[in-house]
């Protein structure tokens, strides 16, 4: 006879991992009864959860929704147990993190460390290809976003408020001249980013404020390749001053109209709208939220 919850784990552990055998392999099982598992759980709920062939393994829709609620009660259980056998239930596990690649900077960096030396059995999978992503499918725990539009089953919790500055090489501003008011900005060369000025225009000064249209010379979905654009030279960028606080004060960048009030967004957690999250969630959440976290870079 089957045993239905090793069933389950194994079919989460397979919709995540998208491999039977590496699931296999990591839960001690053969192929063939890893694979049994999986029709077991198919069978109890008369529903095909994944597709396979000689190649890919990836969820059905119905399998999507089954493991987003699956998923949350496999990790109570695995907590539950954990706190039966220790006085103090400690994060632990792999967290998965997609997030924005311009946070991919030193100061992140260091919140990554800080955390880590007081949680040293959570480790990081972290995603930062910039792409749209299906939380629940691609078994992302956590997703750091700026712009994002919050799909069903998702909860948002603010961790600050992203300051942005308009910045350029001191070579380019050399040749280009230094704008003195929004106006010297009007058909300037923009390095955009897709998601948010992909035509030029940009919006800064609150209610009141003004636009400017520039003139998109790099558009592009990856801040990487914009930030790099910028430090060699070829226009404009509008990037979070605390990514590129360095190179501020080290002079490789400038800002530019330091006064006007550019734009503000706020920096958000997004995760699975679920009645229990995991403790290295849960601590992850509360550290960025707390002062060794946005707090004290966001500004």
């Amino acid at each position: 006879m089957m045993d239905t919850l090793l069933s389950l784990r194994v079919f989460a552990e397979v919709a995540e991992q998208k491999n039977f055998s590496a699931v296999a392999e990591r839960l001690g099982l053969s192929p063939a009864m890893t694979s049994k598992h999986v029709k077991h759980v198919e069978a109890r709920v008369g529903s095909r959860l994944l597709n396979r062939n000689s190649r890919n393994v990836s969820l059905t829709e119905a399998g999507a929704q089954y493991l987003q609620t699956v998923r949350p009660l496999l990790d109570g259980l695995f907590e539950a147990e954990a706190q039966l056998t220790t006085d103090t239930l400690s994060p632990r596990g792999t967290l998965k993190v997609s997030m924005p690649v311009w946070m991919s900077n030193p100061t992140f960096a260091k919140i990554l460390t800080a955390y880590h030396q007081q949680n040293p059995h959570v480790t990081f999978d972290i995603d930062l290809s910039g792409r749209k992503i299906n939380m629940v499918e691609e078994g992302i725990d956590l997703a750091l976003r700026v712009a994002f539009k919050l799909d069903e089953g998702l909860i948002a919790r603010k961790l600050g408020e992203v300051t942005f500055q308009l910045v350029a090489a001191p070579a380019f501003l050399d040749s280009f001249g230094r704008p003195e008011t929004s106006a010297d900005l009007n058909n300037a060369p923009l390095l955009a980013y897709s998601q948010v000025a992909a035509d030029g225009r940009v919006k800064f000064g609150g209610a009141h404020g003004l636009d400017v249209k520039f003139k998109s010379v790099l558009v592009s979905g990856n801040e990487s390749i914009l930030y790099q654009a910028a430090m060699a030279g070829m226009g404009f960028a509008m990037v979070p001053s605390w990514s590129v606080r360095n190179d501020i004060n080290e002079g490789r960048l400038e800002v530019v109209l330091p006064k006007v009030d550019w734009p503000k967004l706020q920096l958000q957690a997004i995760y699975s709208d679920r009645s229990y999250l995991p403790a290295k969630t849960r601590s992850f959440l509360d550290f960025l939220a707390g002062p060794e976290g946005f707090s004290a870079v966001l500004k």
